[in-house]
C-alpha cells in the first residue's frame, strides 16, 4: 500500500509542507517517490525570529490557512527545526543498541551542552563504526535542542489542529532528499540559503558529517539593502535580484552593491570556513561539489562568488530529480524547487 507523508517547514518568511506518495517500503524501496501535494503560505515580518516561533496565533492562523487551500490528505505531520539554539556536535560512543544509546545520553553528554541536560531533547546520529582502545565505537553527530524551541514549533502545530508525529533535523532532512541519484556516493557540500539562518551540510555517501548553522540568509541583504536606498523591504527585494552580486550597476545604486558585498562576503566566509574545518578534521573526505538550495540562493552571482572563493564547483540543487508530480502540483512549482528540499526530506525521514 502506498504510504503518504507530510513535512512541514516553519521558515521565518512561509510556512511550507509537501506531501510525498512511498511505496510501502519507504524511500529506499521507491524509486520514484510521487509529490502528491504543495503549498505555502507567508508569514508577517517578526512572527518567526531567528528561526524560533515568536508569534503562535500568526503561524498557527498560516498553518490553518495553508491546509485549508491546499487539501492535503491528512493531518499527520514531520516537524523539522533547525537554529542556532540546536547544537550539532561530532561524537563517538561506544558500540551499543540503539535503546541503550538513547538512555545513556545524558549521562555521555552533560558536560558538553551549554544548557543544562534536563532542559535539552537529544538525539545521536550514527554515521560509521571505528575500533577504539576499549573495543567498537559508534561514531555519528550528538544533536541537542533546548526544548523550549522544539516545544514552541509542536504546540503551534496542535494549535492549527495537526499531529506533529515527529521532529527532524532540517539540515538532515536536506541530507535525504538532496543526496540520492548521482549525488548518493560523492562527498558533497549542502548549502540552504534560508531567510535567516543558512544549514551548511557536509555529506559523505548519503551520511552527513559535519552541520554548521550560520545565522544569516537572504533576508538579511533585503534588509541591508532597505537600509542602503532607504526604501521599503519589497521593493529592496526586487533590488537585489537585480543587482545581484559582482556586477557592475550606476552609481546610484553603489550603497546598495557594497550593502550585498558586505552581508554575502560575511555569510561565504562563515560557508568557506566550514569547509577549512572539514578538510583539517577529515582530510580523506573532502567534498567535490556545493549543491545550493533555499530561497536565498537565487540571488544572481552567489554560486559563482561561492565557487570562486571555495574552488568548488556550484550546482543550483533539484530535489525533484528521480520523484513524480501528481496532478495536484503546479507545474510552475519546478521552477520553485530549490526552495522545497526541507519539507520533501522531512517526508523522506519518517517514510525511511
Amino acid at each position: 500500500m502506498p504510504r503518504s507523508v507530510i513535512g512541514l517547514d516553519i521558515g521565518s518568511t512561509h510556512v511550507r509542507a509537501a506531501e510525498v506518495e512511498f511505496a510501502g517500503g519507504g524511500p529506499a524501496r521507491t524509486p520514484s517517490p510521487q509529490v502528491v501535494r504543495f503549498g505555502e503560505v507567508p508569514l508577517p515580518h517578526g512572527a518567526v525570529r531567528d528561526g524560533e516561533v515568536a508569534e503562535a496565533s500568526t503561524v498557527a492562523t498560516a498553518i490553518r490557512q495553508l491546509w485549508a487551500q491546499t487539501k492535503f490528505s491528512h493531518k499527520d505531520v514531520v516537524l523539522g527545526i533547525g537554529n542556532q539554539r540546536v547544537i550539532v556536535r561530532d561524537l563517538q560512543l561506544p558500540f551499543m543498541p540503539p535503546a541503550q544509546i538513547r538512555s545513556s545520553l545524558p549521562f555521555q553528554v552533560a558536560d558538553m551542552l551549554p544548557v543544562a541536560v534536563e532542559d535539552a531533547v537529544l538525539d545521536f546520529v550514527a554515521t560509521g563504526t571505528a575500533t577504539g582502545e576499549t573495543g567498537p565505537m559508534l561514531n555519528g553527530l550528538l544533536v541537542a535542542a533546548t526544548k523550549d524551541t522544539v516545544h514552541a514549533n509542536t504546540e503551534v502545530v496542535e494549535a492549527a489542529g495537526l499531529r506533529p508525529m515527529m521532529v527532524d533535523l532540517g539540515a538532515f532532512a536536506l541530507t535525504r532528499v538532496m543526496t540520492r541519484g548521482d549525488l548518493a556516493q560523492r562527498t558533497v557540500a549542502l548549502v540552504d540559503i534560508g531567510a535567516r539562518v543558512t544549514t551548511v551540510v557536509i555529506a559523505a555517501q548519503g551520511q552527513p558529517k559535519l552541520v554548521r548553522m550560520l545565522p544569516s540568509g537572504g533576508h538579511d541583504v533585503t534588509e541591508s539593502v532597505a537600509g542602503a536606498l532607504q526604501i521599503p523591504l519589497g521593493e529592496a527585494e526586487n533590488a537585489k535580484r537585480h543587482i545581484g552580486v559582482g556586477f557592475a550597476h550606476s552609481p546610484e545604486l553603489a550603497p546598495a552593491v557594497q550593502a550585498i558585498q558586505t552581508v554575502t562576503s560575511a555569510l561565504v566566509e562563515a560557508v568557506r570556513n566550514t569547509f577549512v574545518y572539514y578538510a583539517s578534521t577529515t582530510p580523506a573526505s573532502t567534498p567535490d561539489i556545493i549543491v545550493l538550495t533555499g530561497g536565498g540562493s537565487q540571488l544572481p552571482g552567489l554560486g559563482q562568488y561561492l565557487s570562486s572563493a571555495c574552488r568548488l564547483p556550484v550546482t543550483l540543487g533539484q530535489p525533484f530529480t528521480g520523484m513524480k508530480l501528481s496532478s495536484h502540483v503546479p507545474t510552475a512549482v519546478v521552477d520553485h524547487q530549490h526552495a522545497l528540499a526541507v519539507p520533501l526530506g522531512l517526508a523522506f525521514g519518517v517514510a525511511a
